[in-house]
Formats: structure tokens, C-alpha cells, sequence
């Protein structure tokens, strides 16, 4: 085969390549989006342990989706798992720290867990 033929094969290969990979990520997005979207549904029906499930799955595909640390941060946090919460709280906050969303639920998962503490230590 000459040089230029198995140039351009080469090309066609990494084209294919490179198609084949956009094509997977377009699909994939929807099944993430469907996967947080699930998350919210168990969460909203009490189902946390399904809900976080779904937000790790999500986070196994795209490991810097911040709604799915947010919301992974608030299942933690309704199941009482306060250091797992506070982790992620703040990787959400270091993929999006402007996100006045994450930083309100942080804020509000601050009160909750000094309360939290607080209580504790008085009925010692």
C-alpha cells in the first residue's frame, strides 16, 4: 500500500473515531439526565438509599456534575452521614463555586449539622 493511501486510511480511522465518540456522548447525556431525574423522583418519595444509587451512577459517567454532588450531598445529609455530606457539598462547590444553589444548601447544611452536634452534646 503507498504512503498516501495509508494516509489516508489513517485519517478515515481517526474521523470514524472521532464521530463515534461524539455520537456516544450525545447519547449518553440523556440517560444522565434520566438517571438525576430518577434520583429526585426516589427523594421526593423518601426512597434516599435509591436516590443516592442514582446520583452515584450518574457521577460514574460524569464525575464533576455538580447537581449530582449537590444532591448526593443532600440524600447524605437527610441519612444523618454528615463527613460524606460535607465531601460532597464541597466538590460541588469546587466544580461550581459561584452556584448560589450549592452554596445555600451548604450554608443551610452548616446550621443543620452544628444543631445536630449541639443537641448531642446536651443530652450527655
Amino acid at each position: 500500500m503507498n504512503k498516501r493511501k495509508m494516509e489516508k486510511n489513517l485519517i478515515l480511522a481517526l474521523l470514524s473515531v472521532i464521530f463515534l465518540a461524539l455520537i456516544a456522548a450525545t447519547c449518553s447525556r440523556p440517560l444522565l439526565d434520566d438517571q438525576l431525574k430518577l434520583g429526585v423522583w426516589a427523594s421526593e418519595n423518601d426512597l434516599w438509599d435509591e436516590a443516592v444509587f442514582r446520583w452515584k451512577k450518574v457521577l460514574l459517567s460524569n464525575p464533576n456534575s455538580v447537581a449530582a454532588h449537590n444532591n448526593l450531598a443532600v440524600a447524605y445529609e437527610k441519612k444523618g452521614l454528615w463527613e460524606e455530606a460535607k465531601k460532597e457539598y464541597e466538590l460541588a462547590l469546587k466544580f461550581a463555586p459561584e452556584n448560589t444553589y450549592v452554596k445555600s444548601n451548604y450554608k443551610n447544611f452548616k446550621e443543620n449539622f452544628e444543631s445536630t452536634k449541639k443537641e448531642k452534646n446536651e443530652k450527655k
